[in-house]
């Protein structure tokens, strides 16, 4: 079973930026078609911050132009590159990947988690 390891959260000033990283038992590519990076705000639902289509390498964002999503798949490791980080970005953010697809990767049902990791926005 795939298993998401998270890192790379921390306190860091608005406007800084921060990059994350989550880590897979396995490859992602060959046998997942959609990654994603959610973030679930204090009291507030958790939400998608950014996803992929593994194949075509397709890209969605809801903040589109701060955020990056990225793999490496020699080292089956997701990556999610946050610049000019506001304060309404803090939460803790979680990475996913499910072997459902569809165009809107961010629609379908993402069975693998991580634990997440604390993102702090704050001066």
């Amino acid at each position: 079973q795939l298993q998401l390891v998270e890192s790379g959260g921390g306190l860091v000033q608005p406007g800084g930026s921060l990059r994350l990283s989550c880590a897979a038992s396995e490859a992602f590519i060959l046998d997942y078609r959609a990654i994603a990076w959610f973030r679930q705000a204090p009291g507030k639902e958790r939400e998608g911050v950014s996803c992929m289509l593994s194949h075509s390498g397709r890209t969605l964002y809801t903040d589109s132009g701060r955020f990056t999503i990225s793999v490496d798949s020699n080292e089956n490791t997701m990556y999610l590159q946050m610049n000019n980080l506001k304060p309404e970005d803090t939460g803790v953010y979680y990475c996913a990947a499910t072997k459902y697809y569809a165009d809107n990767c961010f629609s379908l049902p993402y069975d693998f988690w991580g634990q997440g990791t604390q993102v702090t926005v704050s001066s």
